[in-house]
Parts: C-alpha cells; sequence; structure tokens
C-alpha cells in the first residue's frame, strides 16, 4: 500500500513538472518551439498530455495510446507549434511507460501506437522531415522503449527468483518435518511395543510372586525388585512416548524390540551382503534401559545401512565405548565420503539416527573421515 502511494505521488509530480516546463517552453519561449500554432490551444494539448502521464502506471496502454494520439489528432484539424518538452518528451515517457509496466502483449501495442505516431510526423509536420529529426525521433522512441522493457524483463526474473528460492526453501523444509514426523511415529510406535513388553514381564512377576509370597520369601523379593526396576524404566519411556506424534497403531505382536546384544546378527547380515564389517567393544558392557537399547541398536543400524546403500564402502568398523556415565558409539566406513553423508539420499537416516539420540538427551554427529571415508558418532546418556 505504501509503495502504491509513493508510486502515485512520483508520478503526479512528474505530470506536474512536465506540464510546467511545456507551458514555460511555450510563453518563455524556448529555442526548442517549432512551427506556428495557437498558444493558447497548444498549451491546452500540453497539459493534457501531462495529465495523462499521472496515471502511467495505473493503465500504462490506455495512457500510451491517448499520449501518442491527441497531439496528432489536433495537429491534424489545425495547426498547432511543435513542441520538445511539452510534445515529444510526453510521448517518449509514454513510450517507456507501456514498455516498462505493460502486461502481456501491451507493450507491443504500444510499441505500434509510437510508429504510427512518428510515421505521422515524418509524413505531416514538415518541420520534422529533416534526416537528422527523423533519425532522432525513431532512436529516442527505441532506446525509451528497450530501456523500459529490460526494466521490466528484470524485475519479472527477480520475482521469480524470489519465488523459486520461497518454493525451495518451503520444499526443503517440508520434506525435513515430514521426515522428522515419519522418524518420530516410527519411534512412538517402537516406544509403544517396549512398553507394552515390559508391562508383560511385570504381569507375570506379579503372578509369579502372588503364588510364591508364603512359600519363598527370599523369591518374593528378587522379584519385586525386578518389577521396580522394569516399572521405572517403563515410566521413563511412557514419559518419552507421550511427547512423539503417533500415527495409528501397526498390527503386530507385542514382542521386544532388539537391543545391541544382537548387533552380532545384525553384523553378520552385512556381511552377507558384502561388506566387510567389525565390532570393537570398549568398556564393561552393562544392561541398558530398553528403549535406550533399542536407539543404540536402530542408531548402528540405521548407520549400516547408509555405508551398504551410499556410501560405496567395502569395509567398515562398529566401535561401542563403555563410560560410567555414557555409550559411545562410532561407525566408520572407507566410502565416498562427502558426497555420501548419511541421510542425504532417501530415508532421512541422519533424521532419524538424530532423533533417536534426541530422545535420551543424546547427539550424532556424522562427518568426513580424516583418511577418508564417513565417520558416524552418537553419545547416548547411560549412567552405571
Amino acid at each position: 500500500m505504501r509503495d502504491t502511494r509513493v508510486h502515485t505521488l512520483v508520478d503526479v509530480v512528474l505530470a506536474v513538472v512536465v506540464g510546467a516546463v511545456g507551458l514555460a517552453e511555450i510563453w518563455v519561449p524556448f529555442p526548442s518551439v517549432l512551427g506556428e500554432g495557437s498558444r493558447v490551444l497548444t498549451s491546452a494539448v500540453v497539459v493534457a498530455l501531462a495529465g495523462l502521464l499521472a496515471f502511467r502506471r495505473r493503465w500504462p496502454l490506455p495512457i500510451a495510446v491517448a499520449v501518442l494520439a491527441v497531439w496528432p489528432l489536433v495537429f491534424a484539424i489545425t495547426p498547432v507549434l511543435v513542441l520538445f518538452f511539452g510534445q515529444f518528451v510526453p510521448m517518449t515517457v509514454a513510450v517507456f511507460s507501456v514498455a516498462r509496466y505493460g502486461r502481456g502483449r501491451e507493450p507491443w501495442f504500444g510499441a505500434a501506437a509510437g510508429a504510427a505516431a512518428l510515421l505521422f510526423m515524418d509524413f505531416r509536420v514538415e518541420v520534422l522531415q529533416e534526416p537528422g529529426e527523423v533519425v532522432f525521433h525513431w532512436g529516442v522512441f527505441l532506446i525509451a522503449f528497450t530501456f523500459g522493457a529490460g526494466l521490466r524483463r528484470s524485475e519479472q526474473r527477480a520475482v521469480d527468483s524470489t519465488r523459486r528460492a520461497v518454493e525451495a526453501e518451503l520444499s526443503v523444509r517440508a520434506s525435513a518435518e515430514a521426515a522428522v514426523a515419519e522418524e518420530r511415529a516410527r519411534i512412538s510406535r517402537e516406544l509403544h511395543d517396549v512398553v507394552a513388553h515390559a508391562l508383560s514381564v511385570i504381569v507375570v512377576q506379579a503372578g509369579a510372586a502372588e503364588q510364591m509370597v508364603e512359600d519363598d520369601s527370599a523369591y518374593v523379593r528378587a522379584a519385586l525388585d525386578r518389577i521396580r526396576h522394569t516399572g521405572t524404566n517403563t515410566l521413563a519411556e511412557m514419559r518419552r512416548l507421550v511427547t512423539m506424534l503417533r500415527e495409528d497403531d501397526v498390527p503386530g505382536a507385542l514382542a521386544p524390540q532388539p537391543t545391541i546384544a544382537e548387533l552380532g546378527e545384525l553384523i553378520d547380515d552385512a556381511r552377507r551382503s558384502g561388506l566387510d564389517v567389525t565390532l570393537a567393544v570398549e568398556g564393561e558392557p552393562r544392561p541398558l534401559p530398553a528403549g535406550l537399547d533399542l536407539a543404540a541398536y536402530r542408531i548402528v543400524q540405521e548407520a549400516l545401512t547408509n555405508v551398504r546403500r551410499h556410501a560405496g564402502a567395502s569395509r567398515a568398523e562398529v566401535q561401542l565405548t563403555y563410560r560410567p556415565a555414557m555409550l559411545e558409539i562410532q561407525v566408520t566406513d572407507d566410502g565416498r565420503g562427502v558426497s555420501a553423508a548419511p541421510g542425504e539420499v532417501g530415508g532421512h537416516g541422519l533424521v532419524g539416527m538424530k532423533e533417536r539420540a534426541g530422545l535420551y538427551g543424546g547427539t550424532v554427529r556424522a562427518a568426513p573421515g580424516t583418511e577418508g571415508g564417513f565417520v558416524v558418532r552418537a553419545t547416548l546418556p547411560a549412567a552405571s
């Protein structure tokens, strides 16, 4: 809205200036005045042309046709003075304006109107028939039209470029949001299974303890301890679960999800696909909460999947490091490095790994290796 007001003000000021200079050209008079005719009628023509220019942006083609036609029509009826500032300048501004602000084929219709006006002057106005005058008039109109059309094309390219950039950004953002939502839904379903399995264990342990409450108090105490431990972990998983976005449940048995204790099978599967994988463990392995155990397994699984699919690697190494307060996971390969960044090609692998680690306050970083290939490092809080 503000831009519209500014443009309107500029056009009104331009019209006033052109009209004032044109009138001064008649009544001073300037040396540019040619021919003979009524000063009053010529002044009326100048005022009409200048007034039309105030609307040159709003209606570029009608205004251009009117400005280009008024003077030839009046001259065809009765002689008027031939002016540079009062007549030729407004006509040039009209040609520029229709080329600059016209839409579709409007600039070409405006160019045809300008050519018709010039041809009229060439054949009907004797004082403008000298070769130098003809070349000057046609040259100025051509320059004005070309300049206006060039500015219009530049503006259109800028608008198109901005639109494409915005669309690309929105597309990337939508893709990233979809990937995050997909991974969160997948994680929430898996955590659902973990929690359901843990509750099943609690029910079984409680039932066994109930049967042994009078015969074996030590067994009951051990069962209650296991129930307490399982219940604590299950409550932690439930707190995480309610923060996740969920889609409709996928039917399936309430079986426990894989853990890092089953990495051997995962690595054997990778070896059968032709990838030479080694597993190294540092520190003392210890039980982990079910959800965290699953997250660690899935991170290794996703990293190896990306190595097999996208890295073009022949070897990979999985290293687990148990520290007092955390579990560190590192997966390295000898593939193509940067061009094979996890998550670049389908599957949004890196997004999934980051979501899983972030759920437990951990981090995942992926970067080129110092000696080539790619390195995925994950840290998961896992206090002893």
